[in-house]
């Protein structure tokens, strides 16, 4: 393995400042940049393709599992949005208003989209007639407004991309089945292709979605030991149905009300990418979703026929995955330093010398390995190469969180654990809120889960001492 002398001096090691390295990796790389409107972020290209290739492969799963695409309105007026209390009082204090129309005076206020359950409900009270019409799978892509308090550029942001699932469904068992299905989606995209490792579970009652019955998350660990929450699942029964009057003539030719689920994922996953797999020289992409897959750098570009052959190896690489060739006339230096600050999952480097030999120098950004490769070998090798960053870096993810989740059974082992360096913390709890309440206080800790996979880890929860019902998953979060 190559030493691991940092190549980018521009990019604030994560041990020194964590959240400043992270800013100078979504600068520097040109994944976003500040926009004058406060908490609102400039999606740069380099970003934006990042996105839209997570995109591609979710919207790929959705229509698999038979979702169709909807455009809805950005406004929500507010008597339809006051026609659900609970999930009314759980956005007020982050919902921007639109009070005037050019220089007039609107009547009434619109919302600008939190999200939107309630527009879709409006929706279907009109196309839902009968048991034969569901279910209704509906998903769209679009951007929210939450008017976030503190931001961070794709962590919190007051304007943000995501895309929301919205089903209407025939009996409370199969809406179930779909909740449950789309956050399996949300951890297959996540440990599949974004090569991050989650724990799945379901969210306490304080902190499930407003206005749901049931909350699902996926929960990620960032590289200091912090959660995000990275897809979350919802199933709300027949609350908003019978908020909104929607029924359908049922079987027995009896109305009845349809359970309804929803689900989301945004531009926070690109943030929990970066912090995931992010190092001191930048960057490191999943190749499932990196922009550029191989990025060939021509040594020596100046000297006859070197431009030409790494163009003849461009298209040769280009069969297999999304290359590029930097035929600028800055050094390979520099291109090294920035193909690496920008996360590129392969460097392949090619001068007079590996022309004459027939071979090519191909280094993996995630250990910065290098190896020489035939060319008329490396449509057979890249694949396997970009696996093997993949499953590299996966790896790396999954011990970082063995490393940093630790088991208490009282509250002095609770306090002890939080009070050393971050990470995820199991215990066992009663179920009881005010118990769910101390161990924010006196610790600092929010539930992230409860998660499907439970342990028995002790008789009694540690914050009262009376019989435990569940295991739950603590940290902090971002």
């Amino acid at each position: 393995m190559a030493d691991n002398k940092k190549m980018v001096e521009e990019i604030t090691p994560m041990d020194v400042d964590f959240a400043k390295w992270y800013t100078d990796i979504v600068r520097k790389a040109d994944l976003a940049d500040y926009s004058s409107v406060r908490g609102c972020m400039i999606v740069r290209p380099y970003g934006t393709a990042i996105w839209e290739n997570i995109q591609r492969l979710l919207d790929g799963m959705f229509k698999e599992k038979g979702h169709e695409n909807v455009m809805m309105p950005l406004f929500i007026p507010e008597s339809l949005l006051q026609k659900e209390k609970d999930h009314v009082e759980g956005f007020a204090p982050e919902v921007a208003w639109v009070t005037h129309g050019g220089e007039e005076l609107l009547s009434e206020r619109l919302c600008v989209r939190p999200t939107s359950e309630t527009l879709f409900c409006e929706h279907f009270k009109k196309v839902i007639g009968s048991y034969r019409d569901l279910p209704l799978l509906y998903n769209q892509w679009c951007s929210v407004v939450r008017w976030e308090k503190t931001t961070r550029p794709f962590l919190r942001t007051a304007e943000f991309w995501w895309q929301e699932g919205h089903t209407m469904h025939e009996t409370a068992e199969e809406a179930m089945r779909e909740t449950e299905q789309q956050l399996e989606v949300y951890a297959r995209l996540c440990e599949e292709f974004l090569a991050i490792p989650v724990i799945k579970g379901r969210k306490t009652d304080k902190e499930k979605f407003a206005g749901a019955e049931r909350t699902y998350t996926i929960e990620a660990m960032m590289h200091d030991g912090k959660a995000l929450q990275s897809g979350t699942s919802h199933y709300f029964g027949d609350g908003f149905a019978r908020a909104f009057e929607i029924t359908f003539q049922g079987r027995d030719n009896k109305p009845q009300y349809p359970h309804q689920t929803s689900w989301g994922l945004s531009t926070r996953i690109i943030g929990a990418i970066i912090m995931t797999h992010g190092d001191d020289n930048g960057l490191v992409l999943p190749p499932a979703v990196a922009p550029v897959q191989a990025v060939i750098v021509p040594v020596a570009q100046h000297k006859e026929g070197v431009l030409e052959k790494a163009r003849e190896l461009r298209e040769t690489v280009s069969k297999v995955c999304r290359a590029k060739i930097d035929e600028s006339d800055n050094s390979p230096g520099w291109k090294f330093a920035e193909y690496e600050m920008k996360g590129v999952p392969l460097r392949i480097e090619y001068g007079p010398k590996d022309i004459e030999k027939g071979q090519c120098v191909v280094v993996t950004r995630h250990n910065r390995e290098k190896r020489f490769i035939p060319v008329e070998e490396l449509p057979a090798r890249i694949p396997e190469l970009l696996e093997e960053v993949r499953r590299g870096i996966y790896d790396l993810a999954a011990e970082r969180m063995k490393e940093k989740t630790w088991t208490a059974a009282t509250m002095d082992e609770v306090k002890r654990l939080a009070a050393g360096p971050t990470g995820f913390i199991k215990t066992m709890w009663c179920g009881e809120e005010a118990c769910e309440d101390k161990m924010k206080d006196e610790a600092g800790l929010s539930s992230r889960c409860m998660p499907f996979e439970q342990e028995t880890l002790s008789d009694v929860c540690p914050v009262c001492g009376k019989p435990a019902k569940t295991m739950v998953i603590w940290g902090k979060a971002y």
